[in-house]
């Protein structure tokens, strides 16, 4: 079974999230900030991280540098989740280190289809 480890601070968007990728088969772990993230990523190395970018504690643009940057997650694909989608904004997604980027509202199907080609 695959594991996703989501990184979500808002109770909504974790919840409907959750609930579509375990219907999907995917084991889900969540955690609500961006330490909790690291932290949890670091203990349970998930097969895929879904990566909110606005976080409390620490945000997802450092929480990405400090993933990749760590010999034990650095492998682990990190998709970025934000409602920024302004220019410019993927381009600074993808340099934090996150692998791949999508906007909020969440487009299941498409995301469903990044997931699938980061896990090959």
């Amino acid at each position: 079974m695959v594991n996703i480890l989501l990184v979500e601070d808002n109770e909504m968007n974790r919840d409907m999230l959750s609930r579509r990728l375990k219907k999907k088969g995917f084991e889900v772990a969540m955690a609500f900030d961006g330490k909790q993230g690291v932290e949890m990523a670091q203990a349970q190395t998930p097969d895929l991280i879904l990566l909110d970018m606005s976080l409390p504690v620490m945000d997802g643009w450092e929480a990405a540098g400090v993933l990749k940057s760590d010999a034990r997650t650095q492998a682990i694909p990190i998709i970025a989740l934000t409602a920024h989608a302004m220019a410019g904004d993927k381009e600074k997604a993808m340099d934090a280190g996150c692998d791949d980027y999508d906007t909020k509202p969440i487009d299941f199907k498409r995301l469903l289809g990044k997931i699938s080609s980061m896990l090959g």
